[in-house]
């Protein structure tokens, strides 16, 4: 009798079950700012239109997004500097576009310097967007890099690249890291960014993850891990909590995507205005190793 009751409730609530139709809008694209500066280093900004959720992506497409004709500010709080939008080729056939310092006007150019503050401003179909950022002292730092074999794996190419660092006393020392494989590009492994919660004053021992390209198709039996033979340069980059936010938050939608049971997290950006996208600061310390 119970076992009845039980199969007439779940019949009674299947039949009440209502599918639900609906077509997404198409949104209006919102201007995306992707800005940073680094140590040493003279401003980088792009700008972009975003595309909607079910646009089939292409190079053509994605060509057609760049936003071109802005007026592009930037200060460092002594100097102003208007920057000037560049073509760069890819191998590919294909061009990026990109602002950075004005060759006419160096007088008011400026490169990143650390513990210093920045400010953005851009100016697209007289619309104004705006950002601040800074550039932390460097004061986490790579201590020294070495590798060994491979954990749980019977391929003697295999190898881990592991890295001590020290995390100075006090809370608030956030990194972001890249790594390059030889004389290819500084790519960000699939998590880069880490705070100092748990490891607040310490100096502590961590493997590094190899850096990947997430247009390609990332192969999980051999992601994280580097072969005998190559060059490997860490890219360690001190970054403030704005910056860290971004990358954290973005992360996380990038590892969500296709899966129904995370759950939705907003980017957190840094722009003023109603764009998208984050302006950062980075104070970058390189280190190398040779794996014979």
């Amino acid at each position: 009798m119970r076992l009845a009751a039980v199969i007439s409730l779940y019949i009674f609530l299947v039949s009440c079950e209502k599918n639900i139709d609906f077509i997404p809008r198409d949104s209006t694209p919102a201007v995306v700012i992707d800005a940073a500066i680094e140590s040493g280093r003279p401003p980088e900004v792009r700008l972009s239109r975003s595309m909607n959720y079910f646009s089939r992506l292409t190079p053509e497409l994605l060509a057609s997004t760049f936003i071109h004709g802005a007026k592009v500010v930037m200060s460092n709080g002594e100097k102003t500097h208007v920057l000037r939008e560049y073509k760069r080729e890819l191998i590919t056939g294909y061009s990026i576009y990109y602002y950075s310092i004005d060759s006419a006007s160096l007088h008011t150019a400026f490169r990143g310097e650390s513990g210093k503050g920045y400010s953005l401003t851009v100016t697209v179909d007289g619309k104004e967007y705006s950002g601040t950022t800074t550039i932390p002292k460097l004061n986490k730092k790579v201590d020294s890099l070495w590798w060994k074999p491979a954990p749980g794996n019977n391929d003697p190419e295999k190898v881990a690249v592991m890295a001590r660092l020290t995390d100075p006393p006090g809370y608030g020392n956030y990194i972001r890291y890249y790594v390059q494989v030889d004389n290819g590009p500084f790519y960000p492994p699939l998590t880069s960014v880490f705070d100092d919660q748990i490891v607040d004053g310490k100096t502590y021992d961590v493997q590094l993850e190899s850096g990947v390209n997430r247009a390609d198709d990332i192969d999980l039996e051999e992601y994280g891990f580097f072969f005998h033979g190559e060059t490997i340069t860490v890219k360690l980059c001190n970054i403030d909590k704005a910056t860290f936010d971004f990358w954290r938050t973005m992360e996380f939608n990038y590892s969500s995507i296709g899966n129904p049971f995370s759950s939705p997290t907003k980017v957190l950006g840094n722009i003023k205005g109603g764009a998208l996208g984050y302006f950062g600061g980075y104070a970058v310390q390189y280190s190398t190793i040779v794996i014979p």
